[in-house]
Protein backbone atom coordinates (compact mmCIF):
# COMPACT_ATOMS: atom_id res chain seq x y z
CA UNK A 1 0.00 0.00 0.00
CA UNK A 2 1.72 3.48 -1.07
CA UNK A 3 1.81 6.22 1.75
CA UNK A 4 -1.47 7.48 -0.58
CA UNK A 5 -3.56 5.08 0.24
CA UNK A 6 -2.73 4.76 3.90
CA UNK A 7 -3.69 7.80 4.39
CA UNK A 8 -7.18 7.67 2.55
CA UNK A 9 -7.79 4.26 3.90
CA UNK A 10 -6.71 5.60 7.75
CA UNK A 11 -8.70 9.23 7.35
CA UNK A 12 -11.63 6.80 6.38
CA UNK A 13 -11.55 5.03 9.57
CA UNK A 14 -11.19 7.75 11.83
CA UNK A 15 -13.78 10.21 9.38
CA UNK A 16 -16.11 6.94 10.53
CA UNK A 17 -15.25 7.17 14.04
CA UNK A 18 -14.87 10.73 14.82
CA UNK A 19 -16.19 12.34 12.16
CA UNK A 20 -14.44 14.64 9.52
CA UNK A 21 -14.62 17.82 11.75
CA UNK A 22 -13.75 16.26 14.99
CA UNK A 23 -10.89 14.39 13.16
CA UNK A 24 -7.60 16.83 12.97
CA UNK A 25 -4.59 16.47 10.53
CA UNK A 26 -2.44 15.17 12.93
CA UNK A 27 -4.73 11.95 13.88
CA UNK A 28 -4.59 11.98 10.98
CA UNK A 29 -0.91 11.84 10.60
CA UNK A 30 -0.24 9.06 13.64
CA UNK A 31 -2.68 6.92 12.32
CA UNK A 32 -1.04 6.62 8.75
CA UNK A 33 2.31 7.11 10.18
CA UNK A 34 3.33 10.17 8.41
CA UNK A 35 4.46 13.63 8.56
CA UNK A 36 3.06 16.82 7.03
CA UNK A 37 5.41 16.53 4.66
CA UNK A 38 4.24 13.39 3.48
CA UNK A 39 0.22 14.36 3.62
CA UNK A 40 0.77 17.65 2.05
CA UNK A 41 2.74 15.92 -0.98
CA UNK A 42 -0.70 14.50 -1.85
CA UNK A 43 -3.42 16.34 0.09
CA UNK A 44 -3.44 20.02 -0.29
CA UNK A 45 -5.93 20.43 2.86
CA UNK A 46 -7.61 18.12 5.01
CA UNK A 47 -10.87 19.52 2.64
CA UNK A 48 -9.04 17.83 -0.50
CA UNK A 49 -9.08 14.59 1.66
CA UNK A 50 -12.23 14.70 2.56
CA UNK A 51 -13.32 14.59 -1.50
CA UNK A 52 -11.12 11.56 -1.82
CA UNK A 53 -12.32 9.61 1.17
CA UNK A 54 -15.90 10.12 0.38
CA UNK A 55 -15.16 8.61 -3.42
CA UNK A 56 -13.57 5.98 -1.85
CA UNK A 57 -16.16 5.29 0.75
CA UNK A 58 -18.52 5.60 -2.33
CA UNK A 59 -16.47 2.89 -4.18
CA UNK A 60 -16.66 0.24 -1.20
CA UNK A 61 -20.14 0.70 -0.51
CA UNK A 62 -21.32 -0.24 -4.31
CA UNK A 63 -19.25 -3.18 -4.09
CA UNK A 64 -20.68 -4.05 -0.68
CA UNK A 65 -24.11 -3.44 -1.66
CA UNK A 66 -24.42 -3.37 -5.26
CA UNK A 67 -23.00 -7.23 -4.92
CA UNK A 68 -25.33 -10.10 -7.14
CA UNK A 69 -27.67 -7.76 -7.90
CA UNK A 70 -27.30 -8.47 -11.41
CA UNK A 71 -28.16 -12.05 -10.83
CA UNK A 72 -31.56 -11.91 -9.64
CA UNK A 73 -34.54 -11.07 -12.44
CA UNK A 74 -37.26 -10.08 -9.48
CA UNK A 75 -37.32 -6.78 -8.92
CA UNK A 76 -38.04 -7.41 -5.47
CA UNK A 77 -34.98 -10.03 -5.26
CA UNK A 78 -32.88 -7.32 -6.27
CA UNK A 79 -34.39 -4.98 -3.41
CA UNK A 80 -34.11 -7.97 -0.75
CA UNK A 81 -30.69 -8.76 -1.91
CA UNK A 82 -29.93 -4.74 -1.97
CA UNK A 83 -30.98 -4.90 1.88
CA UNK A 84 -29.04 -8.20 2.97
CA UNK A 85 -25.72 -6.55 1.80
CA UNK A 86 -26.32 -3.39 3.23
CA UNK A 87 -26.94 -5.23 6.81
CA UNK A 88 -24.02 -7.87 6.07
CA UNK A 89 -21.29 -6.44 3.77
CA UNK A 90 -21.68 -2.67 4.54
CA UNK A 91 -22.10 -1.74 7.84
CA UNK A 92 -20.44 -4.87 9.08
CA UNK A 93 -17.48 -4.33 7.52
CA UNK A 94 -15.81 -2.90 10.63
CA UNK A 95 -12.36 -2.86 8.86
CA UNK A 96 -13.32 -0.05 6.38
CA UNK A 97 -15.94 1.36 8.75
CA UNK A 98 -15.25 0.91 11.99
CA UNK A 99 -17.32 3.50 13.87
CA UNK A 100 -20.45 2.46 11.30
CA UNK A 101 -21.86 4.24 8.33
CA UNK A 102 -19.61 6.86 7.25
CA UNK A 103 -22.19 9.41 5.48
CA UNK A 104 -24.16 9.04 8.09
CA UNK A 105 -21.77 10.73 10.06
CA UNK A 106 -20.56 12.66 7.56
CA UNK A 107 -24.37 14.29 7.02
CA UNK A 108 -25.50 14.60 10.56
CA UNK A 109 -21.89 16.27 11.32
CA UNK A 110 -21.33 18.80 8.26
CA UNK A 111 -25.03 19.94 8.17
CA UNK A 112 -24.70 22.82 10.05
CA UNK A 113 -21.00 23.11 10.15
CA UNK A 114 -19.40 22.48 5.80
CA UNK A 115 -22.96 22.52 3.89
CA UNK A 116 -21.37 22.67 0.97
CA UNK A 117 -19.70 19.30 2.27
CA UNK A 118 -22.67 18.17 3.31
CA UNK A 119 -24.22 18.37 0.28
CA UNK A 120 -21.51 16.28 -1.58
CA UNK A 121 -23.00 13.66 0.57
CA UNK A 122 -26.55 14.04 0.29
CA UNK A 123 -26.41 13.49 -3.45
CA UNK A 124 -25.36 9.99 -2.76
CA UNK A 125 -28.79 9.51 -0.22
CA UNK A 126 -30.64 10.60 -3.14
CA UNK A 127 -29.42 8.34 -5.90
CA UNK A 128 -30.08 5.53 -3.17
CA UNK A 129 -33.82 6.68 -2.55
CA UNK A 130 -34.00 7.27 -6.31
CA UNK A 131 -32.70 3.37 -7.19
CA UNK A 132 -35.02 1.98 -4.09
CA UNK A 133 -38.24 3.84 -6.17
CA UNK A 134 -36.93 2.60 -9.43
CA UNK A 135 -37.16 -1.13 -8.27
CA UNK A 136 -40.16 -0.53 -6.63
CA UNK A 137 -41.77 0.34 -9.98
CA UNK A 138 -40.45 -1.89 -11.66
CA UNK A 139 -41.78 -4.51 -8.93
CA UNK A 140 -44.99 -2.72 -9.38
CA UNK A 141 -44.83 -3.19 -13.10
CA UNK A 142 -43.79 -7.08 -12.80
CA UNK A 143 -47.21 -7.33 -10.69
CA UNK A 144 -44.91 -8.45 -7.90
CA UNK A 145 -46.35 -5.49 -6.01
CA UNK A 146 -50.00 -4.51 -5.64
CA UNK A 147 -50.83 -1.48 -8.38
CA UNK A 148 -53.25 0.64 -6.00
CA UNK A 149 -49.85 0.94 -3.86
CA UNK A 150 -48.11 4.41 -3.62
CA UNK A 151 -44.36 3.45 -4.41
CA UNK A 152 -42.92 6.50 -3.59
CA UNK A 153 -44.34 6.37 0.15
CA UNK A 154 -42.75 2.59 0.08
CA UNK A 155 -39.24 3.88 -1.02
CA UNK A 156 -38.99 6.65 1.68
CA UNK A 157 -40.45 4.16 4.53
CA UNK A 158 -37.51 2.17 3.13
CA UNK A 159 -34.78 4.34 3.28
CA UNK A 160 -35.77 5.94 6.96
CA UNK A 161 -35.70 2.79 7.99
CA UNK A 162 -32.32 1.80 6.51
CA UNK A 163 -31.42 5.22 8.40
CA UNK A 164 -32.52 4.55 11.16
CA UNK A 165 -31.35 1.14 11.65
CA UNK A 166 -27.95 2.55 10.42
CA UNK A 167 -27.79 5.31 13.16
CA UNK A 168 -28.80 2.98 16.26
CA UNK A 169 -25.83 0.94 14.96
CA UNK A 170 -23.47 3.10 15.00
CA UNK A 171 -24.31 4.24 18.94
CA UNK A 172 -24.64 0.66 19.75
CA UNK A 173 -23.02 -1.99 17.48
CA UNK A 174 -25.91 -4.65 18.12
CA UNK A 175 -25.98 -7.37 15.19
CA UNK A 176 -28.81 -8.75 16.69
CA UNK A 177 -30.86 -5.16 16.72
CA UNK A 178 -29.59 -4.49 13.17
CA UNK A 179 -30.67 -7.80 11.74
CA UNK A 180 -33.95 -7.22 13.32
CA UNK A 181 -34.48 -3.94 11.80
CA UNK A 182 -33.11 -4.94 8.31
CA UNK A 183 -34.89 -7.92 8.84
CA UNK A 184 -38.05 -6.19 9.60
CA UNK A 185 -37.57 -4.28 6.97
CA UNK A 186 -37.32 -7.19 4.09
CA UNK A 187 -40.48 -9.17 6.03
CA UNK A 188 -42.61 -6.16 5.12
CA UNK A 189 -41.51 -6.46 1.33
CA UNK A 190 -42.25 -10.16 1.46
CA UNK A 191 -45.73 -9.22 3.03
CA UNK A 192 -46.76 -6.97 0.38
CA UNK A 193 -45.61 -9.50 -2.16
CA UNK A 194 -47.52 -12.28 -0.66
CA UNK A 195 -50.89 -9.85 -0.31
CA UNK A 196 -50.82 -9.63 -4.34
CA UNK A 197 -50.60 -13.03 -4.40
CA UNK A 198 -53.27 -13.32 -2.60
CA UNK A 199 -55.43 -10.84 -3.79
CA UNK A 200 -54.72 -12.14 -7.81
CA UNK A 201 -55.42 -15.63 -6.57
CA UNK A 202 -58.67 -14.28 -5.05
CA UNK A 203 -59.79 -12.15 -7.75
Amino acid sequence: MTLKESIIQESMKLFSLKGFVSTGVNDILQAANTSKGGFYNHFTSKEDLFYVVLAEAQKIWREKTLDGLDDIASPLGKIEKFLENYRDRYLKDAEHFPGGCIFITFSVELDDQRPHLAAEVNKGFVGVRGMLKRLLNESQQADELDAGVDMNNVADMLFDGMLGASVVYGVDKSTASLDRSIGALIDYLQNMKMDTLVESFNA
